[in-house]
């Protein structure tokens, strides 16, 4: 998939294979990257990626590595 990918919230709840109603709340609760366009959230595939790898860094008790 392209970097620069846009996903809609049903679409970023497939991929995290989650419902799309706690897809929902984690963006209402600022925990997922995310922006509105025309009153519907919007993820970019990068920002969607960094934060997958963010949540693996922090399960596995790791420091987050800055610039990098």
């Amino acid at each position: 998939m392209p970097e620069d990918e846009v996903l809609t919230i049903k679409e970023v709840a497939a991929l995290l294979k989650i419902g799309e109603k706690s897809a929902y709340t984690m963006v209402q609760r600022g925990d997922l990257p995310a922006f509105k366009v025309r009153g519907q959230w919007r993820f970019r595939r990068a920002d969607l990626d960094a934060w997958i790898e963010e949540q693996k860094r922090v399960a596995s008790g790791r420091p987050r590595v800055e610039g990098g």
